[in-house]
């Protein structure tokens, strides 16, 4: 009863929003809830069933949102001419020279070890960067205004999604054979560099998805609202609901964008309570408790480690393609690890640790408040501020400071549930 309550009141605010305010805010809102219960239910995997310490959650986001640009924007085919081919050989070359190293070191001993590992590292790096640079170069020069990058494969955009958790997994195996055997305050240290690096390249790499100056135009699973506006068959049957055509337009494509987003949690919230209800859930549960037990028990703990930390990586990629999708575009410049990683770990500590339903509440709750908080602060700042004459130092002060009351509100809502109900508002059983 506790849980449909809950549900119910977060329902009612959206829904409230939609009354008071506009219903495509209230999709909005709803949409980007659906986002955050994904990333949330990644984060609730890796901390709640195992106690693995992630802050580097945005770094995964990103590579979800890479995907969506890789798989669905058109070749550009100047670009490939240019050095396409050379780009892909170096990269090639970089693998292979960072494998090489690894052999060497793993099959040679004493002095030969070292010597013979650097100057396998020297030299691939002189012949990779000798391959790579001009071709970069030449990529980046191809009408660099509209495109300066290689482009995708052109295929549908909602294959980006497992692509983009696939992407993640990946990169999340890389990570966690290195930094899984750290202790968990180095494992956040860790995993929050590795995601810096990981923004730092979608930045700086324009040949890649074009860094800073964003890729735009990105294809969608949806219609666009001008093709709606100007279907006669659609425009009446908008009028039948007495709306203008612009209006009906934004709210049918957020509704459809809300269903296939709907789609992916109710999927992954049914495999992730399929997990933790299964052996592997106990097991996993058993380790998080007490790790040594496990290990006398026969248990291997950093193999399972690192399973589910490739399965809360893969879900947080999932739910960052969905997200570049919802924007149209891919902007490196607005993942932000250590704010966003914030707002994720406050959904899941808010929502409840170790409860999947905890977890997507927690969601669609805090967004909530993460889009309505300033709002809500600018009318109740004017509240307080009406009987001040104008020109005032101290309304000026306080009208100033609604920007704030997001990060303010978040802190204090963290406090509030860490005092009272430290285990969050659905507590696991």
């Amino acid at each position: 009863m506790r849980t449909v309550l809950l549900f119910a009141a977060v329902a009612g605010l959206i829904l409230g929003t939609g009354f008071l305010q506009s219903w495509n805010s209230a999709l909005l809102i709803l949409n980007m809830g659906l986002i955050s219960a994904v990333m949330a239910l990644g984060v609730n995997l890796q901390w709640g069933l195992a106690g693995l310490f992630n802050v580097g959650v945005m770094g995964f986001v990103a590579l979800g949102g890479l995907a969506v640009v890789l798989i669905s924007m058109p070749p550009v085919g100047t670009a490939w001419q240019a050095g396409g081919g050379s780009i892909l050989l170096g990269l090639v070359l970089g693998a292979a020279t960072i494998v090489a190293a690894v052999l060497v070191w793993s099959r040679t001993s004493g002095k030969l070890r070292g010597w013979g590992t650097a100057a396998v590292l020297l030299i691939g790096l002189v012949v990779y960067r000798m391959v790579l640079d001009p071709a970069v170069e030449s990529v980046e020069a191809v009408d660099p205004a509209l495109t300066g990058y290689l482009g995708g494969l052109g295929l549908p955009v909602l294959l980006a999604w497992p692509v983009g958790g696939l992407l993640a997994a990946g990169a999340a195996y890389v990570i966690g054979k290195t930094a899984l055997g750290l202790r968990s305050d180095y494992l956040a240290i860790a995993t929050l560099g590795i995601a810096e690096i990981v923004i730092a390249i979608l930045k700086n790499e324009d040949w890649l998805a074009r860094g800073v100056k964003n890729v735009i135009g990105l294809p969608r699973p949806v219609p666009y609202e001008v093709d709606l506006q100007n279907d006669p068959a659609f425009v009446e049957r908008a009028a039948g609901f007495r709306m203008d055509a612009t209006t009906a337009s934004t709210i049918y494509v957020k509704i459809e964008y809300g269903l296939l987003f709907a789609a992916v949690l109710i999927l992954l919230l049914v495999l992730a309570q399929l997990a933790l209800n299964s052996p592997w859930g106990r097991m996993m549960r058993a380790i998080r408790d007490n790790e040594t037990a496990a290990r006398a028990m026969g248990k291997d703990v950093t193999a399972r480690h690192l399973q589910v930390f490739i399965l809360g990586s893969a879900i947080c990629g999932v739910a960052g393609a969905m997200m570049t999708t919802l924007d149209g575009q891919l902007t490196p410049g607005s993942y932000q690890p250590l704010r966003y990683t914030f707002l994720i770990w406050v959904m899941v500590i808010v929502g409840g640790s170790g409860n999947n339903l905890g977890a997507v509440l927690g969601g669609f709750l805090i967004w909530f408040l993460w889009v309505q908080v300033e709002p809500m602060g600018q009318l109740l700042m004017s509240v307080i501020t009406a009987g001040m004459a104008d020109g005032s130092w101290l309304k000026a002060h306080l009208m100033d400071s609604v920007q704030h009351m997001r990060l303010l509100t978040m802190g204090v809502i963290l406090l509030l549930v860490l005092r009272l109900n430290p285990r969050g508002l659905l507590p696991e059983r």
